[in-house]
């Protein structure tokens, strides 16, 4: 009864910590976090929409911190093609982020125009849509009766603006984006708890290059930066090997946070595989769960049976 009462409470600080950190002034990370970002790049930048050269689909679904009640989970669903001669690539992005009582549903258009070199593709890209965000807070239980933090709900939608530019080759990619440039207040709905909380905006750095070691192995390693206003900056350093065009085999570091490990599958030339588990061994919360795992399905179409989709490494 003791470990029961002990969980109970130490549940209690976790989610009274969550609504403190989601609703204050605290510059903390917003946006979903991703390990395979190096394969669901219009989730960071909408200049990526049309790299595939065909129409692209990718559902990704992350869950975090398995076992902790009250853990994150995240699904994505991107699709994305280019037009007409290819200078134009139109893409379509949902999003549904869980965090205990707190949800939110994000739906983006994304826009991209491609200049198309013998080099290489440079792409500006920009995205509009809306947030919906939600906290169920009377679904909690505090210790204090009455506590007004715990009373009502939140609900509000919000409007969603972003924009990025991207250029790759075969072998090499760099980008830059903010996904979020509207720093939205949610204080008219919060105001009893802190009357300045908002969104704040988010900026992304992505750069990567595809190395041939042999005729069957090549390696490739990327490198994401995450900036938010006010925040420490947060780097993911990642190193991947791909096998005879067919297996990934990867590992990631997150800035004070964890280790990760990869695994992608090329099914075919049309459907990519991936799985992704971080150990999270340098966080106090490894000790209450078990890791976090994460899920990827791409899949690009191909209308004509003699079209021939080329090999994409990111």
């Amino acid at each position: 009864m003791g470990n029961a009462n002990k969980w109970d409470r130490y549940r209690l600080i976790l989610l009274s910590g969550i609504v403190f950190f989601s609703l204050t002034d605290i510059q903390a990370q917003q946006e979903a976090m991703f390990t395979q970002y190096m394969f669901n790049g219009l989730a960071l930048n909408p200049a990526y929409a049309g790299s595939h050269e065909a129409l692209s689909a990718t559902f990704l679904f992350r869950d975090q911190w398995t076992g902790l009640p009250g853990a994150p989970s995240t699904q994505t669903l991107s699709l994305h093609s280019p037009i007409r001669d290819g200078k134009i690539a139109l893409g379509l992005q949902f999003i549904h982020d869980k965090l205990s009582v707190f949800q939110q549903y994000g739906l983006n258009g994304v826009y991209a125009y491609r200049i198309l070199t013998n080099k290489g593709t440079l792409s500006l890209g920009l995205q509009f849509g809306f947030t919906s965000y939600s906290a169920e807070l009377s679904d909690l239980t505090p210790q204090v009766p009455n506590d007004p933090v715990f009373q009502g709900n939140v609900s509000k939608t919000m409007p969603s603006f972003g924009a990025g530019v991207y250029y790759y080759t075969n072998r090499f990619y760099i980008g830059l984006s903010a996904p979020q440039l509207v720093t939205n207040s949610l204080s008219e709905d919060v105001v009893e708890i802190d009357a300045d909380a908002r969104q704040e905006r988010h900026y992304f750095f992505t750069v990567g290059h595809m190395f041939p070691l042999s005729h069957s192995i090549q390696l490739k390693p990327n490198i994401l930066l995450k900036a938010v206003d006010g925040a420490p900056l947060q780097m993911d350093l990642n190193l991947n090997v791909l096998f005879s065009e067919v297996l990934w085999l990867g590992v990631s570091w997150r800035s004070e946070s964890d280790f990760n490990a990869l695994l992608e599958l090329q099914i075919t030339d049309q459907l990519l595989l991936g799985y992704s588990y971080d150990f999270a061994h340098t966080t106090e919360l490894s000790r209450v769960n078990s890791g976090s795992h994460e899920l990827m399905v791409n899949y690009r179409f191909r209308y004509a049976k003699n079209k021939v989709i080329t090999p994409r490494y990111f």
